[in-house]
């Protein structure tokens, strides 16, 4: 994003832009089309290598990943700070191998890729219905919302029902129209068959964070999910997920799956540039 913090008239000109803007659109029709531009991404977006460092009790994972035109692919770098040994190494060539010599699990791949862009296209498109916005302010060139479940939706699902059980903000990037930072966090227990089959407790929380690549692209950057609950038979269900992503390059549209895997073998050699700044701590 700009950041031209010295320039009190350029400065000015966006916050009149700002305020004129939220005049002149209803925060539900600004957050449907934010929604379209999200849902449609896909029709322009291009393909990324980046690494994702996940933050885990038991300390720090270091990932690569490429994406390919089977959904991504993705090859352990590091653990704690440290390069993987050799043995390590071993193991991650003959996981990806294995992958690449199974037309089962290249179809079990690919479907897991597009179960899970279906299910992130169906809790995107729940946002305009399943909650009611409010202007809440300006911050760093976007457009913050604050959302509560609109008591007139009916969810239908149990994504929708725990998607709808949240409130939280929502930051626009007003230059793109599209979702820059979204946090939310659950008010009362959401109960499943009466408590039955299962509950999920209040106060979790999620929030995610995205940042523009390109012209045309928006990433995720970090991403924390903190939710805790109990499952039928008394079984308690955690979701604890926390990372960051970046060094965020460009790669040729489409790739196979053996283009991915090739490339991040051959991205073992430079991890320099392809590792967080943290990575040697």
């Amino acid at each position: 994003m700009r950041v031209l913090w010295g320039m009190i008239a350029v400065l000015a000109a966006q916050g009149i832009c700002c305020a004129q803007t939220q005049q002149r659109i209803a925060p539900a029709q600004l957050v449907r089309e934010v929604v379209y531009n999200e849902l449609h991404d896909h029709e322009s977006h291009g393909f990324w290598r980046y690494w994702i460092e996940h933050h885990e009790q038991n300390g720090r994972r270091l990932e690569n990943e490429v994406e390919t035109a089977d959904g991504p692919v993705t090859r352990l770098a590091g653990n704690n700070g440290q390069p993987l040994n050799s043995a390590e190494r071993v193991r991650e060539d003959e996981r990806l191998n294995s992958l690449l010599n199974s037309p089962s699990q290249q179809a079990r791949h690919r479907q897991e890729y597009m179960d899970d862009e279906r299910r992130i296209g169906r809790i995107v498109a729940l946002l305009p219905d399943a909650f009611v916005f409010d202007f809440s302010g300006e911050e760093n060139e976007c457009l913050r919302l604050r959302f509560r479940p609109n008591s007139d939706y009916s969810a239908h699902s149990i994504e929708a029902r725990i998607f709808h059980s949240m409130s939280g903000e929502i930051w626009i990037d007003m230059r793109d129209k599209r979702m820059a930072r979204l946090e939310g966090h659950i008010e009362e227990n959401v109960d499943f068959g009466f408590g039955l089959l299962g509950r999920l407790n209040k106060g979790g929380w999620f929030r995610l964070q995205r940042a523009r690549a390109s012209a045309t692209d928006w990433k995720t950057e970090a991403l924390e999910v903190h939710l805790s609950g109990r499952a039928m038979l008394f079984r308690t269900i955690a979701r604890e997920t926390s990372e960051q992503r970046g060094g965020f390059t460009p790669v040729p549209a489409g790739m196979s799956l053996a283009q991915g895997v090739f490339l991040l073998a051959h991205a073992q050699t430079d991890m320099a540039s392809i590792a967080p700044a943290s990575f040697s701590r």
